[in-house]
């Protein structure tokens, strides 16, 4: 499926926001060991003031220029905002006791950070998107790895008033809860969803122990009892809170995900329908089965066709009723195929260089069935496996087993008429039935097709 772009105006104002956000929060705690009220405010409000100087310029003022095209707006607008964020993070810098030149080297380091920022994006956008390239991955990729760049250049060049709390959090804390969260989810609960509880065990209590070594070792090269502590406090974190949690979002959203596709299957069936008795039900068909029930008709008694428009009017009935439910009896599926087969073999019966052989089950086929799972790949071999000038052959093998139906057809390939019409593909699609296939049985089918320049094969198993 082609992809998309992602939305980063939005994606860098979250990221930009969650870093501000921790930048006051560790500040605000590390308070207590500034001893001046007026170098506290200023650790504390500094980034409060850049932040801000953000928001207007990337929400505000850039939107506004390109909504409007009007360059001197955003020149002036771009400056007053660069004046006034300049002017009250100086004051803040001067509560801190910072000298003037080391708060210039911070403030025009970051005046320069975002326009080359900007300048970046533009190129990339010019380098990687359509019709460069005819998806959105490898954009959506170097996008997101700029920023993650961007902004760890940002939290260096702003040593005055980042502390050690916000980088500890940032580049040790956060990457360690997303490694480890990946980590359950690849190696823990999808084992463990899965049934491989010997894998989930042995995954779970091998990170134990190698997160248990690394806190020895440190703490007795360390000599520090607190260190050990600190990874028995991890191991219980991981076990308790970070692990269960993780858990639950995974649960969440697989169901999510599962509506999403329940609905897909919804609309891909109902679209099918549609696509089925568009192709079923048209002149074309019709035109043709009537015609062969009226050659009949001239050259036999009425008894012979009577017999075909009943089995015309059966096919009819089906499309419009019983193909609409979910499950039907499989001898319901099964007495539709027959009937469309003797509507073929009335028509091609003259043919000469056509080989028919059909085996159809002399047993009781028992259970259920989703409608229209064998007609197609039959449907497709009368459609593409005849022709007129060379020697064609259709072979069908229906079989039913205990609790499985099984069906084998194998037909002749030619080369595609000139004039043939490339959107008058087979009825229900191909590709809709093994999308139906893998919702309605999953683990429960297989489907093999096999084709080479002159023969098509297609196996189809179903688990009832």
């Amino acid at each position: 499926m082609k992809s998309k772009s992602y939305v980063f105006r939005n994606i860098e104002w979250w990221v930009v926001t969650l870093i501000f956000i921790i930048i006051v929060l560790t500040n605000i705690m590390d308070g207590v060991h500034y001893g001046q009220i007026e170098k506290f405010l200023g650790k504390v409000f500094m980034p409060v003031v850049v932040y801000i100087g953000f928001y207007l310029m990337h929400l505000v003022i850039i939107p506004k220029y390109l909504r409007d095209r009007n360059v001197v707006q955003l020149v002036l607008f771009s400056i007053l905002t660069a004046t006034v964020t300049g002017a009250f993070s100086g004051i803040c810098a001067a509560g801190m006791d910072s000298d003037i030149e080391r708060f210039f080297s911070f403030y025009f380091s970051i005046l320069a950070l975002y326009p080359g920022y900007l300048l970046t994006v533009i190129l990339v956008k010019k380098m990687l998107l359509p019709p460069v390239f005819r998806d959105f991955q490898l954009y959506n990729g170097v996008r997101l790895f700029m920023l993650l760049v961007f902004s760890v250049v940002f939290l260096i060049a702003s040593k005055i008033f980042v502390n050690s709390g916000t980088y500890i959090i940032l580049f040790i804390i956060f990457p360690s809860i997303i490694f480890f969260v990946l980590y359950n989810y690849h190696l823990l609960y999808r084992n463990k969803m899965a049934g491989n509880i010997k894998a989930y065990r042995w995954f779970l209590w091998g990170l134990m122990a190698v997160i248990s070594i690394v806190f020895f070792i440190i703490a007795v090269e360390n000599n520090a009892e607190e260190i050990l502590l600190f990874g028995v406090g991890m191991i219980l974190l991981l076990l308790f809170v970070v692990f269960p949690l993780s858990n639950l979002v995974f649960r969440k959203y697989e169901d999510y995900i599962g509506k999403i596709d329940t609905l897909s299957v919804q609309v891909n069936q109902s679209t099918a329908n549609l696509s089925f008795l568009r192709s079923q039900i048209n002149p074309h068909f019709l035109f043709n089965a009537l015609n062969t029930l009226y050659g009949a008709a001239l050259m036999e008694n009425a008894e012979k066709t009577s017999d075909g428009i009943q089995k015309l009017g059966d096919m009819m009935r089906f499309m419009l009723h019983e193909n609409q439910m979910d499950k039907i009896p499989l001898t319901r599926e099964i007495d539709y195929l027959k009937n469309y087969l003797d509507l073929q073999m009335l028509r091609f019966k003259n043919e000469s260089n056509l080989d028919v052989e059909i085996k159809l089950s002399d047993d009781v086929c028992e259970g259920n069935i989703a409608p229209m799972l064998l007609i197609p790949y039959v449907e497709n071999a009368f459609k593409h496996g005849i022709s007129t000038k060379s020697k064609s052959w259709i072979k069908i093998n229906l079989r039913c087993l205990q609790g499985s139906v099984h069906l084998d057809v194998v037909n002749s390939i030619h080369p595609k008429k000139q004039t043939e019409d490339p959107r008058d593909e087979s009825g229900i699609g191909l590709e809709n039935v093994k999308s139906r296939l893998a919702h309605f049985y999953p683990q429960k089918h297989n489907l093999t097709i096999v084709a080479n320049d002159t023969e098509h094969f297609v196996h189809l198993s179903v688990q009832l």
